[in-house]
C-alpha cells in the first residue's frame, strides 16, 4: 500500500501521489479524504449546487471552484483537477462517449466550467477498520457495489435523478458501530440511509452493482447502504448538458486531508446514533439517536405503571414501545383497531379503555402524513363514527378517520382486505395495531378479566393479525393491559404464569410488538409522543428520508406538537364516549373514568408527565 505520512512532502508530491494511489480503478485505502467530481457549465452551477444542498447525503459540497479554477486550495494544495483522476467519464448531451485519463484536451472548454467536488465514502473505509469493523470489499480487493435505487432525489432545476447508493455488508453485531462511526462523517455521506432488505430500495440483485464490483458477503452479515456520490453522475446524465465530466466511478479525488479530519460536528454522546430491528420479513433495521431512545424508555416506564395493582409489570418488555414507534414512523398506512366488549350487559357494551388510544394514535400519524383508517366491530361501527366527528368537531383531532369493519366472510378474506386483489405483494397496509382489543383466546373464545366470553360480541378482527404474520411487510402492535388482548399473544405463556384467569383469558394472537401499559390508553398516548419525539430528532428524521431533503420546518412541528395528547383533549374525549353509554371498563360507572382509576387526577397527571417527557425534544430545525 502507498501512503503518504509527512505533512511537509505532501504538497510537493501529491499530484504524482494521486496516481499511484490506484490500481485497476479500485481505489486503496488512502489515509486521506477522497472526493467525487462533477464539472458543468457555469450556467448550471448555481442549480447544482442547490440541487447538493437540497440532496445532502449523496452530495456533500467539499468545494465548488471559481469559473475556470482548475485547483481547489481547500482541498489540496498544487492540485489541477484536469490530470487529478485517475480517469474520468465525458458526457455529451447526458451521453456518456468516453472515459479518458486526463481532461488536457478540454482545457478551453474548461474555461467557462465549474467544478464540484463531492464527498465519498471510502474516507470512512479506514475509520470502520480501526474500529474492528470487516470491510468486506478492501478485504476481497474491489471496489464497493453502487446501485440505483427507486428513491427520487428533490429536483432543482434540470437536476433530478435517482439516488445512488453503496452497499458494504457488515456483521450483525457492528451496526451500531457502523452507524456511530459514519455518522461523525458528515462529509463522506454520514450515517447509513438503509439496513437491511435491498428490495426495499428497489434493488434485485446485490450481484449485478450497476457500478462498481459484487461483493460477497459473510454468514451473519447484514446489507448496509449509505447515500453514494457517484448521484451526481447520474443528474449529469439527467439533466443532458451539452458537455460534462465526472470522475470515472471508483477513481476519486484524493485531498491532503486526513480523513479522521473530515466530521465538522462535535457530537454528544447522547446524539450518537442506535439501530433497532424493526422487521425480519423484510429485514429492516432503524435508527435514531440514545437521546430520543431514552426519552421512549421514559415513556414506556410512564405508561406501564400499575396504580391499580393489577401485577402489569410481569408482561413488560423492555424497547417494545421503542421497535412499535420506529416501525410506525416509516409506516405509510397504518390501520388502528379497538373495542373490547366487556359490559356484555349493557349497551352499548363497550369500555372507555382503547378508543381514546386509538384516537391519540391516529391523530399524531396524520399529523405526520399517514394514512390511517379505524377498523371496529360492525355492531359499533355507527356509534365510533359519531364518536370520531364529535372529536373532530370538539377540536380533539383535525381530520375524521375512515372508519372499517371486517366480518371475516371466508379463509381467503383477511388477505383480500389486507392486500389489493388479494395479492400479498400489494399491501394496503403498512402496520397494524390494536389497543385493548378483544383478543381470542387458545380454545377460540373471547374472554374478559372476569372469564365471561363475549365472542357474540367480536367480530374476527384477529384474522388480520394472524394474516398479516405471513405477509412481507407488513408489521404489527399489540397494546395491552391485561394480557387478553389481541396482540398480548407475545407474552401468552407470562400472562398464564401471573395473570388472574391466565389459562383461560390469554390471548393466543401474537403482534410483533406487545406493549404493556397500566392502562391501555396510557399505551396510546406513548406511542403518540413516541412518534413526535422520532420525528423531531435529527439522527431518525435523516434515516427516515434517506439522507434526502431537508429537516421538518418549524411549521410542520408545530402541527406534530398541536397533534400530541392532552389533559383537555382527553377529557373532551372522555366525555364525548360517556355521551354514547360508554362506561368504565372495572367499575361499568358511567362518568369520567377508565378502568376504576377517576380521570382526575390519575389520567390527567400521567398525560401531563408523557407530556413533560416529549417537549424536552430539542428540534431538528
Amino acid at each position: 500500500m502507498f501512503r503518504l505520512t509527512s505533512r511537509l512532502s505532501l504538497s510537493r508530491l501529491i499530484s504524482q501521489a494521486r496516481q499511484y494511489l490506484w490500481s485497476m480503478e479500485i481505489r486503496t485505502n488512502s489515509g486521506f479524504l477522497q472526493a467525487n467530481v462533477v464539472i458543468l457549465h457555469k450556467d448550471l452551477a448555481d442549480d447544482f449546487e442547490a440541487f447538493c444542498r437540497a440532496n445532502g447525503g449523496p452530495l456533500p459540497l467539499l468545494y465548488r471552484s471559481h469559473v475556470g479554477e482548475w485547483g481547489c486550495p481547500p482541498l489540496a494544495a498544487n492540485s489541477d483537477i484536469r490530470t487529478d483522476c485517475p480517469r474520468y467519464c465525458v458526457f455529451e448531451n447526458g451521453v456518456l462517449t468516453k472515459k479518458v485519463v486526463d481532461l488536457l484536451a478540454y482545457t478551453t472548454q474548461l474555461q467557462d466550467m465549474v467544478s464540484f467536488y463531492l464527498g465519498c465514502s471510502f474516507s470512512f473505509e479506514r475509520a470502520l477498520e480501526k474500529a474492528g469493523v470487516p470491510v468486506r470489499n478492501v478485504e476481497q480487493g474491489k471496489n464497493v457495489s453502487m446501485f440505483k435505487t427507486v428513491r427520487s432525489c428533490y429536483r432543482v432545476g434540470r437536476f433530478e435523478c435517482p439516488l445512488v447508493v453503496t452497499m458494504r455488508p457488515v456483521p450483525l453485531d457492528k451496526l451500531d458501530i457502523v452507524a456511530q462511526c459514519t455518522h461523525l462523517m458528515p462529509q463522506a455521506h454520514g450515517g447509513p440511509v438503509h439496513i437491511g432488505d435491498p428490495a426495499m430500495l428497489g434493488i434485485q440483485d446485490l450481484s449485478c452493482p450497476e457500478y462498481g464490483d459484487p461483493v460477497k458477503s459473510c454468514p451473519g452479515d447484514v446489507p448496509v447502504f449509505w447515500a453514494c456520490g457517484v448521484t451526481g453522475v447520474e443528474a449529469v446524465q439527467s439533466s443532458k448538458p451539452a458537455l460534462a465530466f465526472t470522475h470515472s466511478p471508483g477513481c476519486m479525488f484524493v485531498t491532503d486531508q486526513e480523513d479522521t479530519a473530515t466530521s465538522s460536528l462535535t457530537v454528544k454522546p447522547s446524539d450518537c446514533p442506535l439501530t433497532f430491528c424493526i422487521s425480519q420479513n423484510p429485514l429492516h433495521f432503524s435508527i435514531a439517536s440514545k437521546a430520543a431512545v431514552q426519552q421512549i424508555r421514559q415513556l414506556e416506564e410512564i405508561a406501564v405503571e400499575d396504580p391499580g395493582q393489577r401485577g402489569i409489570r410481569a408482561l413488560f418488555i423492555q424497547d417494545e414501545l421503542v421497535k412499535s414507534c420506529l416501525s410506525l414512523s416509516h409506516a405509510s398506512s397504518v390501520l388502528i383497531t379497538t373495542g373490547f366488549p366487556t359490559h356484555y350487559m349493557h349497551d352499548p357494551p363497550e369500555e372507555t379503555d382503547g378508543p381514546p388510544g386509538a384516537i391519540a394514535m391516529a391523530a399524531m400519524l396524520q399529523a405526520l402524513g399517514k394514512q390511517v383508517v379505524l377498523v371496529t366491530d360492525q355492531r359499533a361501527l355507527d356509534m365510533n363514527r359519531r364518536i370520531v366527528q364529535d372529536a373532530v368537531e370538539k377540536g380533539v383531532m383535525k381530520t375524521a378517520v375512515p372508519l372499517l369493519s371486517f366480518q371475516g366472510t371466508g379463509p381467503e378474506s383477511p388477505i383480500h382486505f389486507l392486500c389489493h386483489d388479494g395479492d400479498p405483494k400489494k399491501p394496503r397496509y403498512d402496520h397494524l395495531v390494536a389497543i385493548e382489543r378483544s383478543g381470542r383466546a387458545s380454545d377460540g373464545n373471547y374472554y374478559n378479566m372476569r372469564m365471561v366470553n363475549i365472542k357474540h360480541l367480536v367480530d374476527p378482527i384477529d384474522d388480520l393479525f394472524t394474516a398479516a404474520s405471513s405477509i412481507p411487510g407488513i408489521s404489527t402492535t399489540g397494546i395491552g393491559d391485561g394480557g387478553n388482548e389481541l396482540g398480548m399473544g407475545k407474552v401468552k405463556d407470562v400472562v398464564k404464569a401471573h395473570m388472574p384467569n391466565g389459562s383461560v383469558i390469554a390471548c393466543d394472537v401474537s403482534a410483533d410488538c406487545a406493549v404493556t401499559a397500566g392502562v391501555s390508553n396510557w399505551g396510546g398516548y406513548a406511542v403518540a409522543c413516541g412518534l413526535y419525539l422520532l420525528n423531531r430528532c435529527p439522527v431518525h428524521r435523516r434515516y427516515l428520508q434517506h439522507g434526502l431533503g431537508e429537516l421538518p420546518s418549524a411549521q410542520e412541528q408545530e402541527v406534530w406538537a398541536n397533534s400530541l395528547p392532552s389533559v383537555e383533549k382527553e377529557e373532551e374525549l372522555l366525555s364525548i364516549l360517556v355521551k354514547y353509554g360508554v362506561r368504565s371498563g372495572k367499575t361499568g360507572n358511567l362518568g369520567l373514568e377508565v378502568d376504576g382509576l377517576t380521570f382526575h387526577p390519575t389520567h390527567s397527571d400521567l398525560i401531563s408527565r408523557l407530556r413533560e417527557v416529549t417537549q424536552l425534544a430539542p428540534s431538528s430545525s
